[in-house]
């Protein structure tokens, strides 16, 4: 199929000419705008157009075909036509998801299912449609996984209810989520709101496609693996009823995906809170992970790696102990003095690594912490830069051509093998601000 101009101008889906073919799929009877004919929307050139966009900018993984995101666009060219029918005919098969297990700051791991190329851009298709239709509608206290909102602004509703004397939290996490939603619970849920049973029954063959272990393809008999575009719509979904229930009783709380915290001002109030929420979660066959989850004081409790303390009465953010403890052990394994690597990779992957933490918890209030943590981040780096150079003449001669003074370089190379002791003479002086920024090495303080 020849095409005359480019995608980009002219706003079209590859393969997709503007006369004959779409409309061809457009002007039959049923109405596009109806819930009858979601699926036409779905492949509406237009939106199949900002699909693949939005799938080749965030580039990813290969799924189990190998297909990369730059063999999307020319796969397409040449087989769109047979795709769309096999889409609007309700007979086509999503292939399983390739899973990739990574690793959690509790030691555990998360299992992200990987769909193939071809599978996320007809994902991104379905939920650009979707999107729209059910985001409306969702409670005011759903912070995940939608346009306009994120994980901040949940913290700051938490913040909001504790400032405003709720200072008792129902904190509820729930156990591997994605990985045990019931899918004839959801797709319950799914079919109040859709009437198109060609686009239900997409739904309904990407949540059963399997998995790829080992080479083996498994059956889902539960869950929506992590890692696709419509994954987390789905949730929200799902998770509106409690929602919504929540509302109806008044209570104040924060949704971001599966964490969901309520705040109320006794213990007493707390405790029905729980209870309320134990037995929505059991309607849509979901467990509660109690390791996790607990009725306490917000202080105590931790919400998207957040916590609280208090400053003259009034409560203030701050980092929550185990995300602070999370970022320490990602720095002690880029900073490790063993594995041979260069001061100037470690200084690339610490630049890799703290802005983006630090972005995400900007909201803290905290700015001894931070400044603290960026006085042990630089001893360990000294102390690597220190244990790197080795013997005592060659720790002498670098901090000397660093502008060392003589004594203070001698007094430091005369501690050789006790890397952290002599690193933490040069505070101030040597191996200072100046060389962590030479080295590129990012501050969390301000």
């Amino acid at each position: 199929m020849q095409m005359e101009l480019s995608l980009e101008e002219r706003g079209e889906a590859p393969g997709i000419e503007r006369s004959g073919e779409f409309r061809a799929a457009t002007n039959g009877t049923e109405d596009p705008g109806s819930d009858e004919a979601l699926m036409k929307r779905v492949v509406e050139n237009e939106n199949v157009a900002k699909a693949l966009k939005r799938v080749e900018r965030n580039k990813g993984s290969p799924g189990i075909d190998g297909m990369t995101t730059e063999e999307l666009r020319p796969y397409l060219r040449q087989n769109w036509r047979a795709l769309r029918e096999q889409l609007l005919g309700g007979n086509y098969q999503p292939k399983p998801v390739k899973t990739q297990e990574i690793p959690k700051s509790d030691g555990g791991v998360r299992k992200l299912g990987i769909p193939t190329v071809l599978d996320r851009f007809i994902q991104q298709a379905v939920l650009q449609v979707l999107q729209p239709r059910f985001d409306p509608s969702f409670s005011e206290g759903s912070y995940g996984f939608r346009p306009g909102r994120s994980a901040h602004d949940a913290v700051r509703a938490a913040q909001r209810y504790v400032l405003e004397g709720k200072t008792w939290v129902v904190d509820v996490d729930l156990e591997k989520f994605f990985d045990r939603v019931n899918h004839d619970v959801l797709m319950s849920r799914l079919a109040k709101r859709i009437s198109d049973k060609r686009l239900l029954g997409l739904i309904r063959r990407y949540l059963t496609a399997g998995v790829m272990v080992n080479g083996v393809v498994r059956e889902s008999g539960e869950g929506t693996p992590q890692g696709g575009p419509l994954s987390p719509l789905l949730a929200n979904v799902l998770l509106d009823e409690v929602d919504k229930e929540l509302e109806k009783r008044g209570l104040a709380f924060a949704r971001y995906a599966d964490d969901c915290n309520v705040y109320v001002k006794s213990k007493r109030a707390a405790e029905d809170a729980m209870a309320t929420m134990r037995s929505l979660y059991e309607v849509l066959r979901l467990r509660i992970n109690e390791s996790k989850s607990a009725v306490g004081r917000p202080w105590n409790r931790k919400f998207l790696g957040y916590s609280f303390w208090t400053s003259r009465g009034k409560p203030k953010l701050c980092v929550a102990q185990q995300a602070l403890n999370a970022m320490k052990k990602r720095v002690r394994e880029i900073t490790k003095r063993v594995g041979g690597r260069s001061m100037q990779a470690v200084g690339e992957e610490l630049q890799k690594y703290l802005p983006g933490w630090r972005n995400y918890f900007q909201l803290a209030e905290t700015p001894k912490v931070f400044a603290d943590v960026d006085r042990w981040i630089r001893h360990r780096i000294r102390a690597l830069q220190l244990k790197q150079w080795k013997r005592v003449g060659t720790i002498e001669r670098g901090l000397l051509r660093l502008g060392a003074q003589p004594k203070e370089a001698r007094g430091v190379a005369m501690q050789a093998g006790r890397w952290w002791a002599g690193s933490g003479t040069l505070t101030g002086g040597t191996l200072n601000l100046k060389y962590m920024r030479m080295l590129g090495v990012p501050t969390l303080s301000c």
